[in-house]
């Protein structure tokens, strides 16, 4: 819980009534290697914090499961349209490492919301950032060429490099693994 309290002082900082509200209302779980954190069909009720581990979300599309984003310490992961329209999910949140996880439901962070305002500010910073790293990748796969694509992960996020199978990379980057072999074996 110290890392997560820690981590949302980056984001704003909290009187402590509304610390102790926010600590009050998360719970820790705990997952393994290749466990489903979320299944497309299901509902998303809940926002994570990942303390530790790392894990993946992905489509499944013609039968072929597309990597769309990576999520690893420190971390806020969740079906996002899921979670907010309270739809079906389309996508899957799967574990590429254990995990040690920080839970809270829809239902306790309106709550709050509606009792802080300040965890409503809080959330809604961490959302815009959230949103900047969605349109950066977004205007980055418009743009650039695989090659570029992946010397820019190479620089700006090593660790996913370090940590992901090449197969959820190749489909991150949207590229064969193949493809991925040719770049990789040219750097």
């Amino acid at each position: 819980m110290e890392r997560l309290l820690q981590h949302l002082k980056n984001f704003y900082l909290l009187s402590e009534e509304a610390q102790r509200a926010l600590e009050d209302s998360f719970e820790s779980i705990t997952l393994s290697k290749n466990e489903f954190l979320l299944k497309e069909g299901k509902t998303c009720r809940h926002l994570y914090f990942l303390q530790h581990g790392a894990l993946r979300g992905f489509y499944n599309a013609d039968g072929k499961e597309v990597t769309h984003w990576f999520g690893f310490e420190n971390d806020f992961v969740t079906s996002f349209h899921s979670f907010t329209t309270q739809q079906p999910a389309v996508e899957n949140i799967q574990l590429i490492e254990s995990a040690v996880l920080w839970s809270i439901s829809k239902e306790a962070i309106t709550k709050l919301f509606n009792q802080y305002h300040e965890i409503e500010r809080l959330v809604r910073i961490a959302y815009e950032k959230y949103y900047i790293r969605l349109e950066e990748r977004y205007v980055n796969a418009q743009f650039k060429t695989a090659a570029e694509l992946y010397e820019n992960l190479l620089l700006q996020s090593p660790h996913i490099i370090e940590r992901v199978p090449l197969g959820y990379i190749a489909s991150y980057l949207g590229i064969s693994q193949e493809t991925l072999s040719r770049i990789r074996g040219r750097l």
